[in-house]
């Protein structure tokens, strides 16, 4: 799969979460930092460097 299917697949899954769970669930560390549904969704929409850190890990755990 792609980088850019894994970022469709997170924004399909990140448009059907409830705002609570969004803002405050931590979907993710790296880094020894923990990042929400939230951030990770930014980081990986601007293709940062953690953007693809974050889709990486998202893959590795099988959620994406």
């Amino acid at each position: 799969m792609s980088m850019e299917e894994e970022r469709v697949k997170l924004e399909k899954i990140f448009s059907n979460l409830p705002e609570k769970v969004r803002k405050e669930d931590i979907i993710v560390v790296i880094d020894d930092k923990p990042y929400t549904w939230n951030v990770a969704y930014l980081e990986v929409k601007n293709k940062s460097e953690l953007g693809e850190k974050i889709l990486k890990k998202l893959k590795d755990m099988e959620i994406i």
